[in-house]
């Protein structure tokens, strides 16, 4: 079945309401994302209401089955927050579809650089479980992905690089991974 893009702010209530559970279930495995009461639902208005962020919604039919946005944080470069696919659909070119799309509307606004962070709350890379402080700059290199399904590998077929880590932001062991990936060449 062929899906289509549409701008988020476009789409039904019911479909605002799928948004937030595909933001809950997609993010399940992060203890800290979204799963609270409310929480989810709050992000899609927070976001629906935001001036500052630019968002597409996948829809098959009337199935929303993904959604993607960017916040516009600087004049050249923007954060990528969130990509979610619904779990039924994911390794289905939704989520390759939807970054495509962000990044050739932020091309079009002259947007330099794309940015991102990816948590790592439950083992999903090497960098999990260490004191990262002790050698940041070796960690950041050598990170990689160690399990199936950890967003760094997503991202790094798509030509983004690791430039980064945030030690213990996500408590002790749990570091946030930033990456970003250069969309115009000065």
């Amino acid at each position: 079945m062929a899906v289509e893009l549409v701008d988020f702010r476009s789409i039904t209530k019911a479909q605002r309401a799928a948004a937030g559970e595909i933001l809950r279930s997609a993010l399940a495995h992060l203890p800290s994302a979204h799963q609270g009461a409310g929480e989810a639902e709050a992000e899609v208005d927070l976001r629906w209401n935001d001036g500052d962020w630019l968002g597409s919604a996948t829809l098959d039919g009337e199935r929303l089955v993904g959604w993607v946005g960017a916040i516009r944080t600087y004049s050249h470069g923007w954060e990528l927050h969130p990509l979610v696919v619904a779990p039924d659909r994911q390794r289905q070119g939704i989520g390759t579809t939807m970054i495509a799309t962000i990044e050739a509307r932020a091309r079009q606004e002259g947007v330099l650089t794309m940015f991102l962070g990816t948590d790592d709350e439950h083992g999903g890379t090497t960098a999990f479980g260490y004191d990262l402080w002790a050698d940041l700059p070796r960690y950041t290199a050598a990170i990689e992905a160690s399990t199936r399904g950890h967003a760094l590998t997503f991202y790094r077929r798509h030509g983004y690089q690791v430039i980064g880590l945030l030690p213990d932001v996500n408590g002790p062991g749990r570091p946030d991974i930033l990456m970003a990936k250069r969309l115009l060449h000065l």
